[in-house]
């Protein structure tokens, strides 16, 4: 299959090990082409307006930007573009807010290749792509009686914030992960302990753990 006949995909992700593999894995279609990379947020936006591509492959941690952020820019930017997120993250909240936020689908990187390659497939042709067990989350947030849980009202990054904390990093580790200052990551969880009336990040773990959101 020609290079233009192919599905044509560019690849966000901060880390070179994990590109390289996807690249690799893709090789082996010959309906799908790997047309473009970047390795932060700033890149993937920049970058992703010459490659010309119909799917993003977009890491929902990135350095500078998180991945949901890029992806509401590049939905602003190319409507059309089809985006797969890609997380070290179990399905959780984290892919409710992907597919709220326009992501064509979601899956972890610990899926079967054949696995990545039936998603990219599947978002080309405009569908999208969830697994069984995430299908049924959004069936159950849907449902009639789903009471708004208080994280659900947290902003993307407070909700990053909370489950960074829950998982028992700190305020300095989060800060340096996600390349912001510790006095904005020191912001974000006394917001989200206000917004879901807490008292400390014991309190928050807890909650954290009692509604999943963390391995």
């Amino acid at each position: 299959m020609s290079d233009k006949a192919a599905i044509r995909v560019f690849i966000a992700d901060d880390h070179a090990i994990v590109r390289e593999g996807l690249k690799q894995i893709l090789s082996e279609s010959p309906d799908i082409v790997v047309a473009g990379e970047a390795e932060n947020g700033v890149d993937a936006v920049k970058n992703f307006r010459k490659a010309k591509c119909q799917v993003m492959l977009l890491d929902i941690s990135m350095p500078d930007r998180s991945g949901i952020e890029v992806l509401k820019q590049i939905k602003k930017d190319h409507p059309d573009v089809n985006v797969l997120m890609l997380s070290m993250h179990r399905e959780d909240q984290y892919a409710i807010r992907s597919l709220k936020a326009g992501a064509a689908g979601y899956m972890t990187k610990q899926s079967a290749p054949k696995e990545l390659v039936t998603a990219i497939r599947q978002v080309a042709a405009g569908q999208k792509y969830v697994s069984a067990a995430l299908a049924q989350e959004l069936a159950n947030q849907l449902g009639e009686n789903h009471e708004a849980l208080p994280h659900e009202a947290l902003s993307d990054r407070e909700f990053q914030t909370l489950t960074m904390i829950a998982s028992g990093m700190t305020v300095s580790a989060i800060a340096k992960e996600l390349s912001l200052s510790v006095k904005t990551i020191s912001e974000y969880r006394a917001r989200l302990l206000v917004k879901m009336k807490l008292k400390n990040s014991a309190e928050l773990t807890h909650y954290a753990i009692k509604n999943q959101l963390i391995d």
